[in-house]
């Protein structure tokens, strides 16, 4: 089969598919040249990660691609029921990225409490002159041990995210309407593991209970957000969030307001409401710490979601 893998896709993957006998193209198309080019070179599969959208109007143009792979979890890009009606197969690779997603989340919780977002800006700028007044202004720091990290959406993404937080100190306490019970084995470097037993809690009283806030869920389907701004008002004052999920599930206006208002102490944002171009309102505020969707962008992730998305399509073109 001939695979085009148009938003990138790690070298042993195309190992992987070019032992098999397939042929990769790692062109990146233009989102509104890309029919002509699936048709014209007789593409089969389509891999795609956040970039590319495979929306009803491509699946319809391109009537001999038969595999649609997205590397990642979240499928938001792809119309995956429409793309599945018409015989095509539609695939992610949900386990790959879960620990890098988790990783961000936290380097995004210390570089806040420590104040990094801040002070990675303003000592460039005042560390030569102003380096004592600095130093008192980033002194109120936060430890995150004993702290209470409240988890919504308990996938696994959560789940890796909970690990960390075990790990750390914390307590933690999740929300998922899907999941009411679960239970983590966390694995130390020895070879030994503790295993804990959690059960879902209301989302009024995650809100209420946590001091900081990781959500893990996807856009709603009605248009509403996750939280928005009634749920930044049950919060606790001086509470923090981090959406490293999708942009939507968070109110980015009422978020705006709840940090000016001083009812929360930071937020940080991986994804955004208006992604690829978030609102200068965002991008300058003193007390987001942000980054551009990378939370699947470690080498690590890339080689797992390759070389799974690999086998995916050869047991594909094996029929299985």
């Amino acid at each position: 089969m001939k695979i085009l893998a148009n938003d990138g896709f790690a070298a042993n993957g195309v190992s992987l598919l070019e032992e098999a006998g397939h042929e990769v193209l790692l062109n990146k198309v233009a989102q509104e040249q890309l029919a002509d080019f699936i048709n014209e070179n007789s593409v089969d599969v389509l891999l795609v990660r956040s970039a590319t959208k495979v929306r009803k109007e491509l699946i319809d143009a391109c009537p001999e691609l038969k595999f649609i792979g997205r590397g990642g979890v979240g499928m938001d890009n792809i119309d995956v029921s429409y793309a599945r009606e018409q015989g095509r197969r539609v695939q992610n690779t949900p386990a790959a990225s879960s620990e890098s997603v988790a990783e961000l989340v936290f380097a995004h919780l210390y570089g806040g409490v420590r104040f990094l977002y801040h002070s990675n800006r303003e000592m460039p700028l005042e560390g030569e002159s102003n380096f004592g007044a600095l130093k008192k202004a980033y002194a109120g720091g936060r430890e995150l041990r004993g702290k209470t990290l409240g988890v919504m959406g308990f996938g696994r993404i959560g789940q890796a995210t909970a690990k960390i937080a075990l790990g750390v100190g914390m307590n933690v306490v999740y929300h998922d309407p899907f999941l009411e019970k679960a239970s983590l084995s966390l694995p130390f470097f020895d070879g030994r593991s503790l295993d804990f037993e959690f059960a879902s809690i209301s989302k009024e009283d995650l809100l209420a209970q946590s001091d900081f806030i990781t959500l893990h869920m996807p856009a709603q389907s009605d248009g509403n957000y996750v939280i928005g701004e009634k749920e930044m008002a049950k919060m606790k004052k001086g509470a923090a969030l981090v959406n490293a999920a999708r942009g939507g599930v968070v109110s980015e206006v009422a978020l705006l307001k709840a940090l000016d208002d001083e009812h929360l102490s930071f937020a940080a944002l991986d994804v955004f409401e208006t992604e690829p171009t978030p609102p200068v309102q965002i991008l300058m505020h003193s007390k987001l710490s942000l980054s551009p969707h990378i939370g699947a962008a470690t080498e690590e992730a890339q080689d797992r979601i390759a070389s799974e998305m690999a086998n995916y399509i050869i047991d594909f073109a094996k029929g299985k």
